[in-house]
């Protein structure tokens, strides 16, 4: 294994870098995502019917329990619930970014390894090509079919490799994009219903 990416020639270090990091970035993100998924069943409606019955404090104390987005944006809203209304829908508001801002970390990380891990690999197939042809035209083109074709393999050698390190990290990165999207709208929903509790 170490030979074949050896010959694969200088560009196997950068799509090796690449995927190092690319690994490093979705282990944080599933770890991120997993520790703060929620874990209390229907804490929307059971915060909802405890703030009607103005047990505001038990209230905050069942969403401090878990930090999920949910909970977060519904402790918030019980924070603030005496401020102005103009107020409470700036605060909100920014809490809402900042959470959306928290998952989407560096997950730009990925898609910038996704998009250029190909090309490197690319580059590093026309460059060991190029090598090939002038490696031959040295020897005034006596070269047989196995050296073209052993100089032509080699050099492919980096593309495999950028399109092995690729593929996952485009799939990780989508697959986190939907999970944000789902958050989002989580948050939307649970905005409306803080709305709905406190008029904002």
């Amino acid at each position: 294994m170490l030979s074949i990416f050896l010959k694969g020639g200088p560009l196997m270090w950068p799509i090796l870098l690449c995927s190092v990091i690319s690994i490093t970035i979705i282990l944080e993100r599933f770890y991120h995502f997993h520790s703060t998924k929620p874990k209390i069943s229907n804490l929307t409606t059971r915060v909802k019917t405890m703030i009607k019955e103005k047990k505001h404090t038990e209230a905050l104390r069942l969403c401090e329990e878990e930090s999920s987005p949910t909970a977060r944006l519904l402790a918030i809203g019980i924070h603030i619930r005496n401020k102005t209304l103009e107020e409470k829908d700036k605060i909100i508001k920014q809490a809402g970014s900042k959470i959306i801002r928290e998952k989407e970390k560096y997950l730009r990380g990925l898609a910038v390894i996704g998009n250029i891990s190909p090309l490197l690999g690319l580059l590093g197939t026309v460059t060991g090509i190029i090598k090939a042809f002038i490696k031959i035209q040295e020897l005034n083109g006596t070269v047989d079919s196995a050296v073209l074709a052993g100089g032509i393999w080699e050099a492919l050698i980096t593309t495999a490799a950028g399109l092995c390190v690729a593929i996952p990290t485009l799939v990780a990165y989508y697959y986190f994009e939907g999970k944000i999207d789902t958050i989002a709208s989580n948050l939307k929903d649970t905005n409306l219903d803080i709305s709905e509790l406190y008029g904002i």
